[in-house]
């Protein structure tokens, strides 16, 4: 049965102060199969841990966290810290896998999906492989763009104009969560997410780990080892670590 529009989609909890909803990949898609039948723009987070301590320090962002409508945990290092914690995070729910799962609804209720994000025709070749991959799913339009405020109006209009139904958004952290809650207002869609590098995997631009990597959290790994420029961001994994055993043995000694 349908969520009604008022209730929570999942039990939500915190991590370092940081909002999670405790939801498995089906109860999300359910939630957000229950948005496509709203008439509100709903906002969907997938969260990480390098996300998580930028919203610490970000007040934009974590405004964007807390208003959002589904935040999901994507990342090993959060099912970790929910497992110290005591909070019922069992499944990952990742933007790259996230965004398939969209298409695939999208098609079934007959929704049409914006692509927005990412560089200079990845949006399009993403988009041409997914319609490719799923029978009818219609596609609204595609559009690199650029998450400056000066260019938010047009992109919304243009949007807005295709009829879209979802809107993938895949301008990286933490652009397009406040890109997203900036524009709500002026969005005339249904469901609105923030997909991070998903454009990438998805158009073979960027390789993913394989499977057994990915089922046993070391997807970092690989993207490390492919992307050693991302080392620095990666710093962020082993203080929330740090952060979280911290946070479980004071609460093991109150």
């Amino acid at each position: 049965m349908p969520l009604p529009y008022s209730e929570p989609a999942s039990p939500r909890g915190r991590i370092l102060g940081v909002r999670v909803d405790c939801v498995t990949r089906s109860r999300a898609l359910e939630a957000i199969r229950d948005y496509l039948q709203q008439h509100h723009t709903r906002q969907v987070v997938t969260l990480n841990p390098e996300m998580l301590m930028m919203a610490r320090r970000d007040p934009d962002l974590y405004s964007a966290i807390e208003q959002a409508d589904l935040v999901t945990a994507d990342g090993a290092g959060l099912l970790v810290a929910g497992r110290l914690l005591g909070l019922a995070l069992r499944e990952r729910i990742t933007g790259v896998d996230l965004v398939p799962d969209l298409c695939r609804l999208a098609a079934e209720r007959k929704e049409a999906v914006f692509f927005l994000g990412a560089g200079p025709g990845v949006a399009t070749k993403c988009a041409d492989s997914l319609a490719a991959a799923i029978p009818g799913l219609k596609v609204a339009g595609s559009h690199s763009g650029s998450p400056s405020p000066a260019e938010e109006q047009s992109i919304c209009r243009s949007v807005n104009a295709a009829g879209t139904g979802i809107l993938l958004v895949a301008y990286g952290v933490p652009a397009e969560e406040k890109w997203i809650a900036r524009n709500r207002q002026r969005l005339d869609v249904k469901v609105a997410v923030g997909v991070g590098g998903a454009f990438d995997f998805i158009a073979g631009r960027v390789p993913r780990a394989p499977r057994w990597m990915r089922g046993a959290g070391l997807e970092w790994v690989y993207r490390l080892w492919k992307q050693p420029w991302r080392w620095r961001r990666m710093m962020a994994l082993p203080h929330f670590l740090a952060l979280v055993l911290a946070q479980a043995v004071r609460a093991r000694l109150t």
